[in-house]
């Protein structure tokens, strides 16, 4: 090797070893200036429900269901006590988005099959396609569809039927009477089979798990019916209390069983297995569910009893997601919605965007409609604008980046998850005035889109620098390696 070689050669390995620490140096400082993938941005706050109308067309409503497959609202309707020159009972199906009457069924048949109006005040179940199984005091059962206005009915032998819901066939239905559970038969009212508990008068199905849950409020017990042998299977104890019960409802997505009980609603799981609870100022006194989005809708009553603290004359609309008992949305105050004069009834249209709720002391129902407010806009003062980013393509005009869309529930900020087995307490917000929506959090950090774009674009100036003087170097070897007798430096 020539003399000068060592020399010439340690000149380009500096070079290129600087060139490459200021590439790597920038590098490294370019992808630590990169923040973490933001976090997906939370529903807005103050997601609720509003008004959108108050419906009076179907005298003093003591029970609503919205059929699944016809999507009739029907309503088991009583006699309003300030119009005496008027019979307002009996079964109406209502146009759920206006409230206009779409049939009325006014002829039911009595104890002796005589035809007559009467007040229906349980819709039992859905019939395939259209129509309702309904009761009517003191023992009837009936069936009706949209444009009868005559019922199919017949009177159960034995004490008053206190509750009603679909039986294990076709044909049958499942009557309470009192503490005595029974099968009759749709047509007829015949007797089919029967279980005598030691009390109660109100229960729920869970078809799906062949199951019924059959409430004793007075002793406080909760039984659990196989309803393909008739029997008890588990006997679940309630809480201690003195009030009377409110309801009792089965949510069919994960067979929880939910009662109403003084100012709180219980829940348990399938098994028996106690899940937690929910509280407020007011009567729980109806509950629904919706598959689609996995949600409860509760309604509380006001006792309407201006000597009882906290009675204010109205009701509230409270909505948890089912799994955990979380509220979902700022409750819904239901002016004038108290106990006195009747217990109120819902319906929730599949998608939860509108609910029903039924007023018996008003003889209204009130459609509520789901509003989630816009996302607030980011201040542009607190934040820098990030580096415009090249290969970005601008939004075309009329755009709606940043709006939520979909039906999807939307969860309030405010709401935090309650663990299987806690006791989620809404307590404050329960029957409240619904206050102002939760101050909005910081606005989402920028998009990272901008930094990389500028670290690109220095990291290749940078390797072209470095090429530059790779070459330079390379052209001081052949240089040098072509003067002979060089010895030394020059």
């Amino acid at each position: 090797m020539k003399p000068h070689a060592p020399r010439v050669t340690g000149a380009l390995v500096f070079t290129t070893a600087t060139a490459a620490a200021l590439i790597v140096a920038v590098t490294a400082g370019g992808a630590g200036a990169v923040p973490a993938a933001p976090s997906p941005q939370a529903a807005p706050g103050g997601v609720t429900y509003r008004e959108a109308g108050r419906f009076t067309t179907a005298g003093k409503p003591r029970d609503l269901l919205l059929h699944p497959e016809s999507k009739n609202l029907y309503v088991g309707s009583d006699d309003l006590a300030d119009t005496a020159d008027v019979n307002e009972g009996g079964l109406y199906v209502l146009d759920p988005a206006d409230g206009s009457v779409r049939s009325t069924v006014t002829r039911i048949p009595g104890p002796t099959g005589t035809l007559g109006r009467r007040a229906v005040t349980r819709i039992g179940a859905a019939l395939p396609g259209d129509g309702v199984v309904f009761g009517y005091p003191l023992r009837g059962i009936g069936t009706a569809r949209n444009g009868d206005e005559t019922a199919a009915g017949a009177w159960v032998a034995g004490a008053t039927v206190t509750d009603i819901g679909p039986g294990t066939g076709p044909g049958t239905a499942l009557v309470a009477q009192g503490p005595v559970l029974a099968e009759v038969d749709l047509a007829t009212a015949a007797l089919r089979r029967s279980l005598t508990l030691e009390g109660g008068d109100s229960f729920a199905v869970d078809a799906a798990r062949k199951t019924v849950w059959f409430t004793d409020f007075a002793n406080r017990c909760l039984y659990k019916v196989d309803t393909e042998r008739l029997a008890v299977v588990a006997t679940v104890e309630l809480p201690a209390g003195e009030g009377f019960g409110g309801f009792t409802e089965v949510d069919p997505q994960t067979g929880a069983v939910w009662v109403g009980l003084d100012n709180s609603v219980v829940v348990y799981a399938a098994t028996g297995t106690r899940l937690g609870a929910l509280s407020g100022k007011d009567l729980p006194r109806a509950a629904r569910f919706d598959s689609a989005t996995g949600q409860a809708f509760v309604v509380w009553q006001d006792a309407g009893d201006p000597s009882l603290p906290g009675s204010d004359n109205d009701g509230t609309l409270t909505v948890h997601r089912s799994a955990d008992l979380t509220e979902l949305v700022r409750p819904v105050v239901l002016p004038g919605n108290q106990v006195q004069l009747g217990v109120a009834s819902l319906a929730v249209q599949p998608g939860a965007e509108v609910v029903l709720v039924s007023s018996p002391a008003q003889g209204t129902i009130t459609r509520l409609e789901r509003f989630v407010p816009p996302a607030p806009s980011p201040d542009p003062s607190s934040h820098p604008s990030p580096s415009p980013d090249p290969s970005a393509s601008a939004p075309s005009p009329g755009s709606s980046a940043g709006t939520p869309t979909g039906p999807g529930p939307a969860t309030s900020p405010a709401a935090s998850p309650a663990p299987a087995g806690s006791t989620a307490a809404p307590g404050a917000v329960v029957g409240d005035t619904g206050g102002q929506p939760p101050a909005a959090g910081p606005a989402p950090a920028p998009a990272p889109h901008g930094s990389l774009a500028s670290t690109g674009t220095t990291v290749l100036s940078l390797a072209g620098t470095a090429a530059a003087l790779t070459l330079a170097g390379w052209a001081l070897i052949r240089f040098r390696a072509g003067r002979p007798g060089r010895t030394g430096p020059g």
